[in-house]
């Protein structure tokens, strides 16, 4: 029975994905990033779960992978897709004659997910870190960035183009050779640990001076720490 306790955990992200994904196409990203989240929760413990219950399969890692690319591909593409059509739709005229085919492009999302997926279960160099931009985060700072500062982006002249230029540099980021830090702890003091502690710390007042967004700014600092402390390593 304890065997299927991690693969239902699995599951239960799998469905949060769905359901965010749905609220998505809504145009109600708030719901929508709610679900992400408690997609990231489940995605937390169905790990922890299989590794206290000593249960680990191949089906987990591959019904993980499924359920990530569901959660932390799809459902931000959809957010991205709906925030493009809602913005080209009022864009210049230009911009509007591109409304019917550029939305599609936030899709991308959800191949380049795909892909570091699969990268990482054949990578063994991501056993303490990670190598490239976990899929969690880039849908975090997705979900954060269009809840928090939609209203703001969507009035900017060239908002699609904006929108889309970033869901690049995310896309190559998922997939990169940049090595950044997991927030794993071998032991809990303060030596090895400073720039994990250093990240743990600032998210505190990015969250209470930016509110929801200060998600989006913490996934952004957390890239950009890794880049300058990682790379060093």
């Amino acid at each position: 029975m304890k065997k299927h306790i991690p693969n239902t955990i699995t599951c239960c992200n799998l469905v949060s994905g769905c359901i965010a994904t749905y609220w998505a196409f809504q145009g109600d990203y708030q719901i929508a990033l709610l679900f992400i989240v408690i997609g990231a929760v489940f995605d937390f413990f169905d790990g922890m779960t299989a590794r206290l219950l000593h249960v680990s399969s191949p089906i987990g890692k591959e019904l993980d992978s499924l359920a990530d690319d569901i959660t932390f591909g799809f459902a931000p593409s959809a957010i991205i897709f709906s925030f493009l059509q809602s913005t080209t739709a009022v864009a210049n005229s230009t911009l509007y004659t591109l409304h019917s085919t550029l939305p599609y492009l936030a899709f991308i999302i959800a191949a380049f997910s795909a892909l570091r997926l699969a990268k990482f279960n054949l990578d063994e160099r991501q056993a303490l870190g990670f190598i490239g931009l976990p899929t969690p985060a880039n849908a975090l700072f997705w979900g954060a960035l269009i809840v928090g500062l939609g209203d703001k982006i969507a009035t900017l002249p060239y908002a699609p183009w904006l929108v889309l230029a970033t869901m690049l540099v995310s896309s190559w980021l998922l997939v990169s050779e940049i090595p950044m830090f997991a927030l794993k702890f071998k032991t809990w003091g303060w030596q090895g640990n400073q720039v994990k502690y250093l990240f743990l710390l600032s998210c505190i007042p990015l969250l209470l001076l930016l509110g929801i967004s200060g998600i989006a700014a913490i996934i952004a600092w957390y890239i950009l720490l890794s880049v300058v402390t990682q790379s060093k390593a």
